[in-house]
């Protein structure tokens, strides 16, 4: 795709993490390429990163030697071709850990951020398929304001170590898309290089490394995330309510 000018303001890039497998949800490939409605699980995140607003890159992670298969699976639903002003969408192998993915992620975006075209980051999970573009414009407009926002669920039916259930609001479930400013994101997982540092959320290692707030943006359950072989069954019913 063509790029933006470089006078142009700076956007958005989307991260969709696609490189996970597909044990827990009894599949024998990754659960991202398994079908959803009408087209890979994948799709369905990758084409609403693409209607974030002032998206400019969209960065598609695939598990190591599926590049190709990720490649094939989303090319119908990609833009057909250059477009003045379209999104870039660029594929990437991700790593053996969801930091290593992000970290393969970030690097190529590296000269994006550097020349100012990227301001903020977006980090997604290719298996959560329903999270709506308005999620991803709310964590982008509270990440420019604060430094990292993300999006949050209460979660209930809990109990603590004593059998007493926790109040409802108590604990919230984090969820995906995480936004942050793109040159703090980038440092921090430079940062978190040098001290060997690997987190298991992206807003973990932000905090640490920059000392930043990450602040919370309300979700709910439609935002699930397809771990087990009956999410993939309420994400169809979702999807199609009336079906």
């Amino acid at each position: 795709m063509l790029a933006p000018s470089p006078s142009a303001a700076p956007g958005v890039a989307v991260v969709v993490l696609g490189a996970g497998s597909g044990s827990r949800v009894g599949a024998d490939r990754n659960k991202v390429l398994l079908p959803l409605g009408d087209r890979p699980l994948l799709a369905w995140s990758v084409t609403t990163a693409l209607a974030v607003t002032d998206v400019r890159v969209v960065v598609v992670v695939a598990a190591p030697g599926e590049a190709s298969e990720v490649a094939e699976a989303l090319g119908p639903w990609l833009p057909a071709g250059p477009t003045s002003g379209a999104p870039e969408v660029r594929l990437v192998e991700g790593g053996a850990t969801r930091h290593d993915s992000e970290d393969a992620a970030f690097a190529a975006l590296r000269a994006d951020v550097d020349a100012g075209r990227v301001d903020v980051v977006a980090v997604h999970d290719g298996a959560r398929p329903l999270a709506a573009s308005a999620l991803f414009d709310e964590t982008v407009a509270r990440a420019r304001e604060h430094g990292g926002a993300l999006p949050a669920a209460p979660v209930t039916g809990l109990v603590g170590r004593d059998l007493r259930p926790s109040p409802v609001g108590a604990l919230v479930g984090v969820q995906t898309p995480q936004s942050f400013r793109a040159a703090d994101l980038l440092g921090a997982y430079a940062a978190a290089a040098e001290a060997g540092f690997g987190g298991t959320d992206t807003a973990v290692t932000f905090a640490r490394f920059t000392g930043l707030p990450v602040v919370v943006v309300p979700s709910g359950a439609r935002n699930l995330k397809v771990t087990w072989p009956e999410d993939v069954a309420l994400a169809e019913r979702l999807l199609h309510p009336q079906g």
